[in-house]
């Protein structure tokens, strides 16, 4: 499994939240982080014509070959 983990402040985890309501994309876990699923956040991202995370994080380049995003 495959993950890239990206330091954020907790302000962006909250934004990062409300951009995506999907709870099988992104959740938050019981420590606190912020977890995406990438299968799950591209389908959105093909399905809506949008991409939240990359509008949210600026110059953060998103690994899109990582199973999953891990924002602490």
């Amino acid at each position: 499994m495959s993950i890239q983990d990206i330091a954020v402040s907790r302000n962006v985890k909250k934004k990062l939240l409300l951009a995506v309501k999907d709870d099988t994309v992104l959740f938050q876990d019981e420590d606190g982080a912020v977890v995406v699923n990438t299968a799950g956040y591209v389908a959105l991202k093909a399905d809506t014509g949008a991409e939240p995370l990359e509008d949210l994080l600026g110059d953060i380049v998103l690994d899109l070959s990582a199973e999953y995003f891990v924002f602490e």
